[in-house]
């Protein structure tokens, strides 16, 4: 039944889950007070990007970094207005997320800070991977140790993060966000015990992602020098695009054979990473899942029919 649907995705946020359609992507957040606040952010549209979004591997460099861009807004709103009290004066909330120049730095951040990311979990491990070559030498033997150093870095990060409060608590919500839209795709309404019954693991997971492009970069490196060690930074780097790429479209391959038993496997080891980045939500946590998901529905119907929808904050 999946297959006839919209394709929604999401992320979890500070005490909040972001909900994204194909017009605009909503965060529902409860406040310390309990009560719950959105935030509506359109998605919007650039005609010279149009047609890099129907290019196999570049369409995932764009997706990413849009992504990346919507992704820090929402996580934004949702810090400032976790702790604010609902009478808060709305002149101090435009202050603080009003402003085109606001969101062009929000923007970038998301991306230099993703990227950030990116440059530590590609150039450390082919630097640590150089320190072992008196033992093992040759582009094969450091091409799999680099490998491996990639994958226990980006595992050993995942799970030692999964350990704080903090983050425990994010990961429920991730859980939640998984579960609200695992329910949609089955055709079931979208309640608490409904939801309850369904798996926090979802074939398309940015984690899941994340995994297969340590993964992919394996195989890409037997394909370029491996010493000096400059030349290995370098074409690491030049990968980067590449790597994202294709990590997509594998993404794209995985989810869409889900259903096939002799293919489901491919995306086992994305949702095995998952057992860390998701953790089960509780009743309140799987509540505002709902919410998310409900208000940005509601918001996609009226783009759709050209109404407006009231919510919070809207960009």
């Amino acid at each position: 039944m999946a297959g006839n649907l919209p394709v929604y995705g999401g992320q979890a946020v500070i005490e909040g889950v972001m909900m994204g359609g194909k017009y605009t992507t909503v965060t529902a957040v409860r406040r310390k007070d309990n009560s719950v606040t959105f935030f509506e952010c359109a998605k919007k549209q650039y005609p010279s990007l149009r047609l890099l979004k129907k290019i196999p591997v570049l369409r995932g460099i764009v997706a990413i970094f849009e992504a990346s861009a919507v992704g820090t807004k929402h996580l934004n709103y949702a810090s400032e207005v976790y702790g604010e009290e609902p009478s808060a004066d709305k002149s101090n909330r435009e202050k603080v997320h009003g402003g085109l120049s606001a969101w062009i730095g929000l923007t970038a951040v998301g991306i230099v800070s993703f990227l950030f990311a990116k440059f530590i979990f590609t150039l450390v491990p082919a630097y640590v991977a150089s320190l072992f070559e008196p033992w093992i030498s040759g582009r094969t033997g450091q091409v799999l140790l680099e490998g491996n150093f990639k994958i226990i870095l980006l595992i050993g990060y995942i799970y030692f993060i999964s350990l704080t409060p903090l983050m425990k608590r994010l990961f429920q919500y991730h859980g939640s966000e998984h579960k609200v839209i695992n329910t949609f795709e089955s055709g079931e309404a979208l309640t608490v015990e409904n939801v309850k019954k369904h798996s926090r693991f979802h074939y398309r997971c940015g984690s899941s992602f994340i995994l297969f492009t340590a993964l992919i970069s394996v195989f890409l490196y037997f394909f370029v020098p491996a010493d000096p060690l400059w030349l290995r930074l370098v074409t690491r780097v030049l990968l980067i695009p590449l790597d994202l790429g294709l990590a997509f479209e594998i993404l794209k391959l995985t989810n869409s054979v889900r259903h096939i038993p002799v293919l489901r496997w491919l995306g086992y080891p994305g949702l095995c990473v998952q057992l860390l980045t998701t953790k089960e939500p509780n009743d309140e946590q799987i509540e505002i899942g709902i919410e998310a998901f409900n208000k940005m529905r509601a918001c996609e119907s009226a783009i759709e029919k050209e109404q407006v929808v009231p919510v919070n904050q809207v960009l």
